[in-house]
């Protein structure tokens, strides 16, 4: 168990940590120095506030007016101190929360969206990857967060019980137990109350709070499953509302929120015990300390200001030893959030292994100096191991229009493995270095937002003229958006098959590629249309190669030769 806690504290930090060392770490170390500084600051006040309550307390005794009114103007002055401290000590722990947070963000982000792990890592088994953007947004938000808020709370606990054990022993004094036989003197004995009666509260606490880990893991993976399911019905309103597909997808969400019902009775059991524990543990330290306290009180051997510092002394120290149990629920919700971000980076990793050309296995594509697409015993494997392809010893030049027959889905495996996101099978591939490769999906990918920056897709508008852009969408028959180019909307919603793959061509002719891969991406047009676009593009740009993945005769006409899968 102790091994297992170190390898997650040591996970965590390996992750999370380099973020004090930084590009700005010396702004974060200072903000930190400074949140340091003010928690010291805090913890003395709290141990000015308990002299000043003996204060007061001493000067009710004694009936003094002079000593009341006196307090009055400390307390003004703890009033001020309190508040400011409070406030400046609020502002950079903020500050250090969202810096954090975003630098982790990136990073995690950075990892997710390089050379198309995003893509790849959805066909590895999904046992601690799954739901990734509830692992950057909210588990990130939750790692960071809460691992501030619990490194401050133990520091100030320790400072708090260094503080409060010296007070306490002295406030203490020594007692002396009769135990008939024998008699024995004791030093400090709050202290050694308050230090037995938080180890049994620990251990209690602990003992209680167990399941509350496990129960908040599951949850959080059934809430994000939830969630998943919502915005992908919202992605595809319009295909279920042709189908009329409301009913089913309810019943769907039903299943799904049942889930998260039943996960959340494992959590309410999980947190009954612990309320069951903290209920009766909060009544029994707000009693306890008077109770232990009161005999030397009614003896006279201490005054009343005394007794009520000692026992808010007591509780300081029994709150600051019993920092594990006051924040177990806390502590499970944080380290649930925490494994999952790392389940989401070591499955990065792990996939950054399993594709790499180290493993023999896998289809290895490489960047080479020359102008040339090269295939070394290429074959295309499934995702079980499975060969479904014949092997491919060939290479493309430039200006060559060559057709890829076959399957269509594992002709799009071939594209992929070209691109670097279907690692599966065996053999090399080369492709050009400093050449652009640009691919068009059936579909292309039209962001949220200005339609003159979803056509640009994913350069910015800037990038190209406006004049250029309008001329382009003229020639592909496409002049009505001419006057939508600053409109925000939803692009892939609002526009037909057939126009988002006409702007698909508008992108081609913008970019101006040397090689285009072209995977069904003009199948809504007519077979006379699809070779037109064809044969523009050949004629427009006579040294790009094209290859193409089409099941339209006239189009395959156009292309010089095949490869046969």
């Amino acid at each position: 168990m102790l091994q297992f806690k170190e390898s997650f504290f040591y996970q965590f930090f390996k992750l999370a940590g380099p973020f004090w060392s930084s590009e700005d770490k010396t702004a974060i170390r200072i903000n930190t120095f400074l949140l340091v500084f003010l928690t010291i600051v805090q913890m003395a006040l709290a141990v000015y506030i308990t002299k000043w309550n003996a204060d007061v307390f001493d000067a009710l005794e004694q009936h003094s007016m002079s000593g009341i009114l006196k307090q009055v103007g400390v307390l003004i002055l703890i009033f001020i101190a309190s508040m400011t401290v409070t406030t400046m000590h609020l502002i950079v722990k903020r500050r250090i929360l969202i810096g954090w947070r975003l630098w982790l963000t990136e990073k995690v982000i950075g990892k997710w969206m390089n050379n198309g792990r995003h893509y790849q890592i959805t066909f590895m088994a999904k046992n601690n990857h799954d739901n990734p953007d509830g692992r950057i947004a909210e588990d990130i938000r939750i790692a960071t967060e809460d691992a501030i808020a619990l490194g401050h709370s133990l520091f100030y606990s320790l400072l708090l019980l260094i503080s409060f054990t010296q007070i306490l022993w002295k406030l203490s004094g020594t007692v002396t137990l009769n135990l008939g036989l024998f008699s024995m003197t004791v030093n400090g004995y709050l202290v050694w109350i308050s230090m037995l009666y938080a180890a049994v509260a620990s251990m209690l606490g602990w003992w209680t709070s167990r399941p509350l880990t496990s129960a908040t893991n599951v949850r959080q993976s059934e809430e994000a499953n939830y969630r998943y399911g919502l915005i992908k019905a919202q992605e595809n309103s319009q295909s279920i509302a042709l189908i009329h597909g409301e009913e089913n997808e309810q019943k769907r969400f039903n299943r799904s929120f049942q889930g998260i019902i039943d996960t959340y009775r494992l959590q309410t059991n999980a947190w009954k015990q612990i309320q069951m524990f903290s209920s009766g543990y909060s009544i029994a330290t707000m009693g306890l300390p008077l109770l232990v306290a009161a005999p030397r009180y009614i003896l006279g051997a201490i005054s009343l200001g005394t007794l009520m510092q000692s026992v808010q002394a007591f509780q300081q120290m029994v709150s600051a030893l019993s920092w594990p149990v006051n924040n177990m629920p806390g502590i499970a919700g944080w380290r649930a959030s925490v494994e999952r971000v790392l389940g989401l980076v070591k499955a990065l990793d792990d996939l950054d292994y399993d594709i790499s050309c180290l493993n023999s296995h896998q289809i290895c594509s490489k960047k080479w100096d020359k102008s040339l697409i090269h295939f070394a015993n290429v074959s295309i494997g499934s995702l079980e191991g499975e060969t479904v392809s014949a092997t491919i010893n060939t290479d493309i030049k430039p200006g060559e229009h060559v057709l890829i027959a076959g399957q269509s889905s594992t002709a799009a495996k071939l594209f992929q493995a070209i691109a670097g996101l279907w690692p599966w099978g065996t053999g090399q591939i080369a492709v050009p270095e400093n050449e652009r490769l640009f691919f068009m999906s059936p579909r292309p990918y039209l962001p949220t937002g200005r339609l003159d920056e979803a056509i640009c897709y994913p350069k910015p508008a800037s990038a190209f003229k406006r004049a250029d852009v309008e001329k382009l969408l003229k020639r592909m028959e496409l002049k009505d958006l001419i006057n939508q180019l600053d409109r925000a909307e939803s692009w892939e919603k609002l526009l037909s098959r057939e126009q988002q793959q006409r702007l698909g061509m508008v992108r081609v002719l913008l970019y101006r590629p040397k090689w285009l891969f072209i995977q069904e991406a003009l199948d809504s047009l007519t077979p006379e249309g699809e070779e037109h676009m064809l044969r523009l593009l050949a004629k427009e740009f006579p040294d790009m190669a094209i290859i193409s993945i089409t099941n339209q005769p006239a189009a395959a006409s156009f292309h010089q030769r095949k490869i046969k899968l």
